[in-house]
């Protein structure tokens, strides 16, 4: 089963920021608490964004959930805020969005106490330009629009950096944002978009950083569409399932996360995706 819930603000730098945005919509405000059981089977309400997650869930609730004594409530939000909220309120058991750098801060910022059980699918994120067929062209002043959420902002800073049109104070640090480049010789100025209205931005900017999922959304592929994009292989930015601390044993949850890492999920993920989502378990 799947819920859609409507698009809310995209504002993740403080947790004044999160207590604003309120609660999840009457679709996935049902207070969940431990997953619900009937017939022997066990609904357990998971919290995802669309592309690919949802579709990755929706697979595995057809085709592998009913064997593993599972039934999937897929509930879908639009964007980086409520499926966090939604597991921390308990209207949902697990959810299925977010990479380890994100949930620690996130964690830090809004006090949660989550934990990942898993990494399962990353999708690389992008720079992407109408105008520009290579990052060599980039002219003195662009435009560079990167998600307003630090973490995901932080991405696309770095991949600016590594192609060497940005330098970092420090090239380490985990979540660097503007106010952290130490060189900028092409004057590069950047906007902050809310990652969904990245795909969006692209007529109006020079360059834009996508995140995986909103660029899929869009129908744009990592391999051909963008200048270039985070390297595969490399899951520090994997997508994890995530469940509250102290929830990591229930035989609900351990049975969504054998049927998330199976191999007919990686099959899924490889014939569905073509490089554009790549499975990291």
């Amino acid at each position: 089963m799947r819920t859609s819930l409507p698009l809310t603000a995209l504002v993740l730098t403080s947790v004044l920021t999160l207590a604003a945005c309120g609660s999840t919509s009457d679709a996935a405000s049902d207070p969940a608490g431990d997953a619900d059981q009937a017939d022997g089977v066990t609904t357990v309400r998971v919290a995802v964004t669309p592309v690919p997650h949802a579709t990755i869930l929706e697979f595995v609730d057809e085709e592998l959930a009913a064997e593993a004594g599972i039934d999937i409530e897929i509930v879908e939000f639009t964007d980086y805020v409520q499926p966090n909220v939604a597991l921390d309120e308990g209207s949902v058991d697990a959810n299925y969005y977010q990479h380890g750098v994100f949930l620690a801060d996130q964690s830090q910022a809004a006090g949660y106490d989550f934990t990942g059980l898993a990494t399962i699918s990353f999708q690389p994120m992008g720079l992407y330009s109408e105008s520009l067929a290579d990052l060599g062209e980039v002219p003195e002043g662009a435009t560079v629009a990167i998600p307003n959420d630090p973490v995901n902002g932080s991405r696309g800073l770095k991949l600016l950096a590594a192609e060497g049109l940005i330098t970092l104070a420090d090239p380490d640090a985990p979540v660097p944002t503007v106010l952290d480049i130490e060189e900028n010789p092409r004057k590069l100025r950047f906007e902050e978009v809310e990652a969904p209205q990245l795909p969006r931005s692209l007529a109006d900017v020079d360059i834009a950083a996508v995140p995986g999922n909103f660029a899929l959304d869009a129908q744009l592929k990592p391999a051909e569409d963008a200048l270039v994009a985070e390297d595969t292989s490399d899951t520090t930015y994997a997508n994890q399932l995530v469940v509250r601390a102290g929830d990591e044993d229930d035989p609900a949850l351990q049975a969504l996360l054998e049927v998330l890492t199976s191999e007919e999920v990686r099959q899924f993920i490889d014939e569905t995706y073509d490089g554009a989502v790549v499975a990291a378990f």
